[in-house]
């Protein structure tokens, strides 16, 4: 029987059942190689040689395709139809290389859906391994590991906090941290409008903006103020008006086209507030069902079958007005079309979503794929647009209504995309005749100030990502997911905030390596790429002629220090960190003691925050982020406590908090809490201070054992507690709500995620081997989950799950914590003696030169 592989045990459970007993389908769980952690694994001195290594994790499942392989001659490859499908194929074929010795077949099929029909025709069309498309994958990686592996080392030195930069990741933080940089930099111009409600001779009312003012068509900024606004309202109310013109045109919208990556991470974010990484974990579910087509394409074509199936299910669904007379076709306008499979569909157009039984998200990614595609090969709306003049009889003063009516929906009936900025409707207007009088109703200002560019969300920065062309369909969610993990991006209310860390990360780059984050050189190397895939350009020309360049910027950063960086990003962030000052004022004094000047400082954590330069005399710090904000607030006096004690909001290094008095000899440390997150200081008020210095609140008396139940606000977020249990709840307004009952349950729930557990004598989980011998494991501790390596323990960052962890990401903090301590540099030349005494290839060198990063420090996964 043939040996088929496939990625996952879903999609080989789905396929075994169209092949049925004849073949044997085995899943490799994705990739079965990757590059070391270690330097060395990329070699530009020697063509780019790469070293690869088998996953500890992936022997076992390497092992079972070479067991099934010992009887059967044929090895199908059918992992999917992309770069790194290809990628998948290659690395499995370079790993069996010792089973398929003997005159064992290797072949290579794709199907763009796990239909039946689909896999067998795959079956029968057989092909080698896409050679260039394995290249562009062998130059993506390389470059990646180039990048993170040189770059980040230079980060760990000279920026202490950073953790990591990368190809893509990188230019993806920098479009963040500007677009904050210019809402911060926005100064709002206040305008404003009139508007009048009219009455027709027949009784009808509608309402219609003012256009016209002292003979003249109205600018936006031509009404600045409410007395310019009050005289604007005079003038109309002291004139009649009539209806001066009315005018109607038809006009038709056409549907939009059907889904490709980009498109339905977009879609998926604006409608369900899915994170990309969400959409497209659903997606992959679907497809491995074999409810749609493959999901990560660049492709918005759809095969020639799919558009008369479609086609015949909206004339079975709706009828034959809803189909148009030909069908519709879509190509891509993408710049860089790259991956250009078919666009993501349902493989059965009469599969509506109510037909399948799926978990909750992907139902709701399924109806949105299935509207979108039938919706894409339906008729047209048709619309009628009218617009209504009325000028007083001197042509003073005149208003515009303007009304839209659907005359046919078309496709609309099935869909119709969201909008990231949504603008108001408009409605039908009353029947008017040109030339007769109308009754003045309510005439009324509104005043409005403009608005800063808006935060990115996760489907706003995909959609400029691709417009930039930069990254790919098989990028996007990793690169998020990537700015996230390190803490250089937060994600709130679906909204992209940059982090402390992300600006000094971006500033850094923006100083010191322009070239590689510029938005243009990053496209062009995703085009380059491109050529590589298609076969027209050699993968090692592109390393070559990147390296030579990028090697020589890293060698330039060698004697920096970290003092001179801070200068350099001190003046480069100026105008974010120092505003100017109402009053003229330097904006760098000091503060508190008045002579000393405000610098960019960076604490051992990584945070930044501006502090005085006469320290440790003056300890005034503020920071980073939002200082305008908390410099304006601090010291803002909120009310008094019950004894007649101030309750202040302060600014601190740490953001803002709240404090009950002043300290003194008596009181040095008054009460004191910050401000939990969504909280901000323009809305706080005097009893949500009370309230949060009030905690911890006690809810009662556990009904079990009497013991008491609190509620509180802590270093991981809000908790509940008893006696020593701690357990989270999702919301920091449920601390000053939550009653006995929830409170219990909320416990239970807690204890009953913690039954069953191993004894801590055992290791969570084993990364592997450090590179200087030794293994590398995630233990469970009193006080959390940390890594171990030899005599060095480093604890878990917050928010990061033992089971997530990577041996890349494990290195770091080890070589953090070793750092620290000094338990590295005994330990570790002992036991790399101890087991490599004749050859030791890796002694703990200090030296470091443009071509390649100490051996001792790490890097997680660039892109």
């Amino acid at each position: 029987m043939p040996v088929v592989v496939v990625e996952s045990p879903a999609k080989a459970k789905t396929i075994n059942k169209y092949l049925g007993p004849d073949f044997t389908v085995l899943a490799s769980y994705g990739h079965v190689r990757d590059l070391p952690a270690k330097d060395g694994s990329v070699d530009p001195e020697h063509g780019f040689d790469m070293l690869w290594e088998v996953a500890p994790e992936s022997k076992k499942h390497v092992r079972a395709i070479a067991e099934a392989l010992k009887s059967d001659d044929t090895l199908i490859l059918a992992t999917d139809p992309d770069r790194e499908g290809e990628a998948i194929s290659w690395h499995l074929k370079e790993a069996l290389q010792s089973s398929l010795k003997k005159g064992k077949n290797v072949a290579r099929v794709t199907f763009n859906a796990i239909t039946k029909d689909a896999v067998t025709k795959a079956m029968k069309e057989p092909r080698d391994i896409d050679t260039p498309l394995v290249e562009a994958y062998l130059a993506r990686r390389a470059l990646d590991y180039l990048v993170g592996f040189t770059l980040s080392p230079v980060l760990w030195r000279k920026l202490p906090g950073a953790k990591s930069a990368g190809r893509v990741q990188s230019v993806c933080l920098r479009l963040i941290v500007e677009r904050e940089m210019e809402i911060e930099a926005f100064k709002a111009q206040e305008y404003w409008t009139v508007k009048a409600v009219f009455r027709t001779p027949r009784g009808q009312e509608f309402e219609a903006g003012m256009v016209t003012l002292g003979g003249k068509k109205l600018a936006k900024f031509d009404i600045p103020t409410a007395t310019a606004a009050e005289l604007a309202v005079q003038a109309a109310k002291s004139r009649d008006f009539k209806v001066m013109a009315v005018e109607s045109k038809p006009a038709t919208r056409n549907p939009w086209p059907p889904f490709m990556t980009s498109t339905l991470q977009q879609e998926a974010s604006r409608k369900y507030g899915m994170g990309a990484k969400q959409c497209m974990n659903a997606a992959q579910r679907l497809y491995e069902a074999g409810y749609i087509t493959y999901m990560r394409t660049d492709g918005i074509d759809m095969a020639p079958e799919a558009v008369m199936a479609a086609r015949d299910e909206i004339k079975r669904r709706f009828g034959p007005d809803y189909v148009p007379d030909s069908p519709r076709m879509y190509k891509n306008k993408a710049k860089n079309a790259q991956e250009a499979h078919e666009c993501i569909r349902p493989t059965d157009m009469g599969l509506g979503p109510e037909k399948i039984r799926v978990e909750d998200d992907q139902r709701k990614l399924y109806d949105l794929i299935w509207k979108r595609t039938i919706s894409s090969q339906m008729a047209a709306a048709r619309l009628e647009r009218t617009a209504v003049d009325v000028t007083s009889p001197d042509g003073e003063v005149g208003f515009r209504a303007n009304g839209q009516v659907v005359l046919f929906d078309g496709y609309l009936k099935v869909y119709d995309q969201g909008r990231d900025d949504e603008d108001e409707d408009e409605g039908r207007l009353p029947q008017v005749m040109q030339g007769e009088a109308l009754a003045k109703g309510a005439i009324t200002p509104d005043q409005h100030f403009t608005q800063p560019p808006p935060r990115y969300t996760e489907a706003t920065l995909v959609k400029r990502m691709e417009e930039l062309g930069i990254g790919r369909p098989s990028t996007y969610a990793s690169i998020l997911t990537t700015i996230v993990d390190r803490e250089y991006v937060r994600k709130d209310k679906n909204r992209l905030f940059p982090e402390d860390k992300g600006r000094l990360v971006t500033a850094f780059l923006a100083n010191f390596f322009k070239r590689y984050v510029e938005y243009d050189f990053t496209a062009d190397l995703e085009a380059e790429l491109d050529d590589v895939s298609a076969g027209d350009r050699d993968y090692k020309d592109v390393l070559a002629r990147f390296w030579r360049d990028f090697s020589a910027a890293i060698a330039e950063t060698a004697d920096l220090r970290i003092g001179e960086v801070l200068e350099k990003l001190d003046d480069f962030l100026a105008p974010h960190l120092y505003p100017a000052r109402a009053d003229g004022g330097d904006p760098r004094i000091c503060p508190t003691c008045g002579t000393g000047r405000l610098h960019l400082k960076t604490a051992r954590s990584g945070g930044a925050f501006i502090g005085c330069g006469n320290y440790p005399e003056c300890r005034y710090t503020r920071p980073l982020a939002g200082d305008a904000e908390s410099v304006a607030s601090d010291g803002r006096i909120l009310g008094q406590d019950e004894n007649g004690v101030e309750i202040s909001l302060r600014a601190g290094r740490f953001g803002p908090y709240i404090q009950r008095g002043e300290a003194s000899e008596a009181n040095p440390k008054p009460d004191r809490a910050s401000l939990p997150k969504g909280w901000t200081p323009d809305s706080l008020t005097l009893d949500r201070a009370l309230s949060l210095l009030s905690l911890p609140r006690e809810v009662g008396k556990h009904p079990e054992d009497g013991v008491l139940v609190e509620a509180g606000i802590g270093r991981f977020g809000p908790y509940v507690k008893h006696g020593t249990v701690y357990a989270n709840i999702p919301e920091v307004e449920e601390v000053f709500t939550i009653g006995m009952n929830r409170a219990v349950e909320v416990l239970a729930q807690k204890a009953s995620r913690g039954r069953g557990r191993a004894a801590p004598a055992g290791p969570l989980k084993v990364l592997g081997a450090h590179p200087d011998g030794g293994e590398v494991q995630v233990m469970p501790g009193k006080y959390g989950p940390y890594v171990k390596w030899e005599k060095v323990n480093a604890t878990l960052p917050k928010g990061v799950e033992p089971e997530t962890v990577t041996l890349e990401e494990a290195l770091v903090l080890i070589a953090e914590k070793a750092g620290k301590s000094g338990a590295k540099k005994k330990a570790a030349p002992k036991k790399a003696a101890a087991k490599k005494a004749p050859a030791a290839k890796k002694a703990p060198a200090k030296k470091v030169t443009a071509k390649k990063a100490p051996a001792k420090e790490k890097v997680a996964k660039a892109e």
